[in-house]
């Protein structure tokens, strides 16, 4: 039976470098291989392959219709991003079956995916998942199958100016024990920015102002929001995901925060377009107040997977704007050429105009003057330093030349 003959039926994903990526991102091309190791021939029917990707959601919730009458109600819901078909090997024509000789075979597959996916998670209550099935059809066999999971991540750029916008909120609440009023307590607090990536550091200004009669305890932490969302019915999971914990401030007096730093740990990035699943983060500032509940401020979060640019959001913001061609720049010589002669400089015309800066219309109103003068700085080499000892002395058998004749 080709089952005893059948020594290995895996699926092979691979990357662009021949390496499986530890992910792949939305309209990307899926590269892999069928591989079939027989230990004596073997007839095979078909092999089939298929693509899947979707997000699904399901929980159930009790109910109760009475006194002594309970059911458990049921949500669930699915999205699909992936359906791919193919055949690698197909049947003949004749109605016979493929023979294959003991050894190794691979057959390979590519299939492009969506533009538009829905970054691979695992939650509580719902998932995103893709994966690849293979399936061989043997006769006079059951169906071997195999299946292969793969991650996609949904890119999300934090260069741009909703996510570099800074968020700032206040809040205050009248502290109360026994209808007795304790004072009020407020917190103002700010971050840079509304996207991060896992692995940055949040600095954190705030200012809490305890007016009550007791001690409080600020604290600030990043909390994940996961929705599922499935027949109307929302379904939410809340979890901490990492917390820091200020100086207790005693009655009457103010703390400020000048940057405290909250690190993001390694977190899967926000999932803000599917349909039944959505996961959150905020920036959640706390103030325990002892007899009274919490004092609570929150700033949005927007988890991403692109860093920041290097040169700043300012640069950032704008860089995504435009496209510079910057091939030019390898033009310049690593080491500095000598200056030009003076007379070539002044004498001839179109020396002249060859060392006038370009115009606008040639660099297209992107590169400005200063950014051209930055560069033709360092095409020559400078001139030499000022010294009070002449570089070229005269020889001492001239006779110096008099003056008043």
């Amino acid at each position: 039976m080709i089952f005893d003959r059948l020594k290995r039926f895996g699926i092979v994903l691979e990357g662009p470098e021949g390496d499986a990526p530890v992910a792949f991102s939305p309209g990307q091309a899926v590269t892999g291989r069928v591989v079939l190791e027989l230990a004596a021939a073997a007839r095979c029917g078909a092999l089939r392959l298929r693509a899947m990707g979707a997000a699904r959601v399901h929980w159930t919730e009790s109910r109760s219709a009475g006194s002594s009458t309970a059911y458990t109600q049921s949500y669930s819901d699915q999205v699909e991003f992936l359906n791919h078909r193919d055949t690698l090997l197909a049947p003949p024509d004749n109605g016979e079956v493929t023979v294959l000789q003991a050894g190794r075979h691979e057959f390979p597959f590519t299939f492009q995916l969506p533009e538009a996916l829905a970054t691979s998670f695992e939650g509580k209550h719902g998932s995103v998942r893709y994966w690849v099935k293979a399936k061989l059809h043997r006769p006079w066999a059951t169906v071997k199958k195999v299946k292969k999971e793969f991650t996609v991540i949904e890119p999300i750029d934090i260069n741009t100016p909703a996510l570099l916008a800074p968020q700032a909120g206040a809040k205050e609440k009248l502290a109360r024990a026994w209808y007795c009023n304790r004072g009020q307590v407020s917190v103002t607090a700010k971050i840079d920015r509304k996207g991060y990536t896992p692995g940055e550091v949040i600095p954190i200004f705030a200012e809490i102002d305890n007016c009550t009669s007791r001690a409080v305890v600020p604290k600030a932490a990043i909390i994940q929001t996961q929705t599922f969302v499935a027949r109307g019915t929302k379904k939410q999971k809340k979890s901490v995901v990492t917390t820091i914990v200020g100086d207790s401030i005693a009655a009457g007096k103010r703390e400020v925060w000048h940057g405290r730093a909250l690190k993001i740990p390694p977190v899967g990035p926000s999932i803000l377009q599917c349909r039944i699943i959505q996961v959150e983060y905020s920036l959640k500032v706390c103030v325990d107040i002892p007899g009274t509940s919490k004092l609570l401020l929150e700033l949005p979060l927007v988890i991403g997977t692109i860093p920041l640019h290097p040169f700043g959001s300012r640069t950032s913001s704008v860089s995504s704007q435009y496209s510079v061609n910057l091939d030019w720049l390898s033009t310049i010589p690593e080491q500095p050429e000598a200056p030009p002669e003076y007379s070539t400089v002044v004498s001839s015309p179109e020396a002249e105009q060859s060392l006038a800066p370009p115009c606008r219309s040639e660099l297209g109103g992107i590169l400005e003057g200063p950014f051209f003068a930055y560069i033709q700085e360092f095409r020559f080499r400078p001139p030499p330093l000022y010294s009070e000892v002449d570089p070229n002395p005269s020889p001492d058998n001239i006779r110096p030349r008099c003056m008043t004749c």
